[in-house]
């Protein structure tokens, strides 16, 4: 008899766990999908953006221009104009995953002593402060400052990873890691839509992204009330570190990228992980970025190779865009969400396999048909491996240390984004898109041989 009340308390229990991870999830879904809406509503803007200041003569912009004209000449590429406005916008936008480099894994580490809560609503409130600068920019130089304070506030997406990572489920980890995945898909599929939307829709005499950075800054409001509402603290005050200082004492660990290869910030703890488990995080690590540097400079370049041989119109690539995104979200709901614990890595390495042909197909695409097979290729593959590896390497550290490990995980990421998309495209522009696909594509077997590597995790928490 008592071992059946022992046997019906424990069920309860785990039911009422299952509930609170459930509930958990489905508000940190919903509030990443809201941020993700406001921060993808400025892409299709962003070439519209540089000829309007290009085309009202502002000092500021016309300055740096003079300096990427300079820069083209030095490295040899075509004397075109368009090009050269092409890799200005490519090293702006490179200017938020450098800073997001930088901010991630300081936000993780203050979250680990602070607590998820307090922390994720000063980055939406920083990002506030963004889009409020966005729609006041009538200069390149506040408009520059706006995506400045945007990059340094975006910590609130490596917060997310970090609150799922908190939940004691393997099980729910996973399933946390693939709605977050969700979220990307659906944000970045919508939002540019909406966006460009918008821009078609301006009155006589209003500033063409104005409605767009309003929306942004209504999204983000809408966000900061949603999380300080309905978002529990997730790391208990009992699991955080003892102080804020112990988190930025590692601060060279945090943003040296020799030492977040290393994780090195998450060794200088009492709470090491074990030799085997460390050696298999900078193993993840490693694969994480080279996976990202290769993909987000194809990616990068995927809508130059449309519009150049394909002639694809604006409308063409937001279809385009919209497709690959559907695919995306319609793959995550379907198949990665059920994936099993312990299957992720295989699952990436399927993926990763598909990723070789997928660009091959679309570098040598000579026909609209050949490009969407490869990018229905692309699209299940770059599904899965993201929120898989994500819930990997969530796996992995003490309670205490899970922000700091998502942090540096996120800053592996941006440190990729940063520099994939300017090596694409110098290896593109000077040989051609057939082989800056061909070679990039090979070039993911990397990844795929290092995740080979990986053993089996012991269980330290």
């Amino acid at each position: 008899m008592a071992l059946r009340e022992r046997e019906s308390s424990s069920s309860s229990i785990n039911d009422k766990q299952e509930q609170n991870c459930s509930r958990v999830i489905t508000i940190v879904f919903l509030a990443l999908f809201i941020d993700l809406l406001g921060f993808a509503l400025i892409l299709p803007l962003f070439p519209s953006i540089l000829d309007y200041y290009s085309q009202t003569e502002d000092g500021f912009y016309l300055s740096l221009q003079r300096g990427v004209d300079w820069f083209a000449v030095m490295v040899g590429m075509p004397p075109e104009r368009k090009y050269n406005s092409v890799l200005f916008g490519g090293l702006i936008g490179s200017i938020f995953s450098i800073l997001q480099f930088f901010s991630a894994p300081l936000t993780g580490a203050v979250s680990d002593c602070l607590g998820r809560r307090p922390v994720i609503l000063m980055t939406v409130m920083g990002l506030i402060t963004s889009y409020a600068l966005w729609a006041a920019s009538r200069t390149f130089g506040i408009f520059l400052l706006s995506r400045i304070v945007g990059g340094i506030s975006k910590g609130n997406v490596s917060l997310s990873t970090a609150i799922i990572a908190d939940l004691h489920s393997p099980k729910a980890r996973s399933k946390g890691m693939a709605m977050i995945g969700i979220a990307f898909s659906l944000g970045f599929t919508l939002g540019p839509m909406i966006g460009a939307y918008l821009a078609m829709e301006t009155e006589k005499g209003e500033v063409f992204y104005l409605r767009s950075a309003l929306l942004a800054l209504m999204f983000a409001v809408a966000d900061l009330i949603f999380i300080f509402f309905l978002l529990p603290e997730t790391l208990p005050k009992e699991k955080r570190v003892s102080s804020v200082t112990s988190g930025f004492q590692a601060a060279v660990d945090l943003l040296s990228p020799l030492a977040l290869f290393q994780f090195s910030a998450v060794t200088r703890e009492k709470e090491s992980p074990s030799e085997e488990n460390l050696q298999n995080l900078k193993i993840l690590g490693l694969a994480y970025f080279l996976y990202l540097f290769l993909f987000s400079g194809l990616e990068y370049t995927l809508s130059f190779l449309t519009h150049q041989r394909f002639q694809f119109s604006s409308m063409h690539q937001g279809k385009m865009f919209f497709f690959i995104g559907i695919t995306m979200a319609v793959i995550q709901g379907g198949y990665a969400r059920r994936i099993k614990p312990g299957n992720e890595i295989r699952a990436v390495k399927k993926a990763i396999m598909l990723l070789i042909p997928a660009f091959l197909l679309i570098g040598w695409a000579a026909s609209v048909t050949m490009l969407s097979v490869g990018l229905l290729l692309y699209s299940f593959a770059a599904a899965i491996v993201i929120p898989c590896l994500s819930a990997v390497v969530s796996g992995y550290g003490s309670a205490s240390q899970k922000g700091r490990v998502m942090g540096i995980l996120r800053s592996l990421g941006a440190l990729a984004r940063a520099l994939g998309p300017i090596l694409s495209a110098t290896v593109y522009w000077l040989a051609g898109a057939e082989v800056c696909f061909t070679v990039c594509g090979a070039f993911f077997l990397i990844p795929f041989v290092l995740l080979g590597s990986i053993k089996q995790q012991r269980k330290e928490e």
